[in-house]
């Protein structure tokens, strides 16, 4: 029995990872990617604007994650109860539109000593990277970035968890 649930686990939680990457990466469009964690305190774009990029973005990111977990979970003949399975993927969406608003996981990082590793990458960190002459040069592998990664994957283990049960 308990390696039948270890199977189940395993199972869920690598459909959740790989559709979330392909959610977050390829299904996610460029404007819900650069609107959804918008704040009326950057580049006068309103609150309202960066709610809506961002519920977009987790309804399809859901939409995905169910998606994958029902077919893959199906071709692997692996049985799992609708309650749970609804409990973790809103529990994957709620997480996943909180990180992706960026203001909690800033407010986050600096509470809990993390606000120089979360500023890593980008301008405000005294050692960005920079182009050859010397202007802030924009790159992919930042600290918020970690942090909001490792953020979906705690929560993606917790889903996993539920759904498994």
């Amino acid at each position: 029995m308990t390696s039948i649930r270890a199977a189940r686990f395993a199972a869920v939680y690598a459909l959740l990872r790989a559709s979330a990457d392909v959610a977050d990466h390829w299904i996610q469009t460029d404007h819900q990617a650069t609107t959804k964690g918008q704040h009326d305190h950057f580049n006068g774009q309103s609150s309202a604007a960066g709610r809506r990029a961002c519920a977009a973005h987790v309804a399809a990111y859901t939409a995905t994650q169910g998606a994958v977990l029902l077919a893959g979970t199906r071709l692997l003949g692996v049985r799992l109860r609708p309650g749970p399975l609804a409990a973790a993927l809103a529990l994957s969406a709620v997480t996943h539109y909180v990180a992706d608003r960026r203001e909690p996981l800033r407010l986050l990082a600096g509470a809990t000593g993390k606000g120089a590793f979360y500023a890593l990458g980008t301008p405000a960190h005294p050692a960005h990277p920079v182009t050859g002459g010397g202007s802030y040069a924009p790159t992919l592998g930042t600290g918020a970035y970690a942090l909001d990664q490792a953020w979906h994957h705690a929560f993606e283990t917790a889903a996993a968890l539920i759904a498994s049960a």
